[in-house]
């Protein structure tokens, strides 16, 4: 009887060492760092850079020490343009369909413009008409607006 109680403690004693052991290697492992986000080319998803590179839009920024030799400058969260992004600036190829007041993409204070990206595309209602299209409808809208009141969206149609 003795025996078979000191089995139970032993295995039992076996058993919650070997779950606190499963427990604690996971937390152990995801306490590295991630790795930085990739899209699609292998390229760097987003980072933060004291210029805007080519090719790139940012999506927001904050006044740093480390781009300038004294006084502070603004630092920028760079990424490639993608359709359904919130950029500060429009990329190479983009329109826009919505826009916003925001701090976001301040490079001095004060509000700046913040434009939802979209790739044109027949059936897309945008803020602007890029090359290669032509509108079959419009309507006024608050979308967008860049200083406040109503402005003109467009139905784009491939030509």
């Amino acid at each position: 009887m003795i025996r078979s109680k000191l089995r139970r403690l032993l295995l039992g004693g076996g058993s919650a060492a070997v779950m606190l052991a499963t427990a604690l290697v996971p937390a152990t492992a995801s306490a590295s760092p991630a790795p930085e986000a990739r899209d699609a080319a292998g390229t760097a998803a987003g980072f933060w850079s004291c210029t805007v590179p080519p090719g790139y839009t940012f999506t927001s920024t904050q006044q740093t020490l480390n781009c300038g030799d004294s006084g502070f400058r603004t630092y920028y969260f760079v990424q490639p343009p993608a359709d359904g992004l919130w950029a500060c600036t429009l990329g190479d190829g983009f329109t826009y369909s919505s826009t916003q007041n925001t701090l976001d993409c301040s490079t001095g204070g004060g509000f700046r413009t913040k434009y939802l990206l979209r790739t044109p595309k027949t059936g897309l209602w945008a803020c602007t008409v890029p090359s290669g299209f032509t509108y079959t409808g419009t309507q006024s809208t608050l979308d967008c607006s860049t200083s406040g009141g109503f402005r003109t969206k467009y139905l784009l149609r491939a030509f």
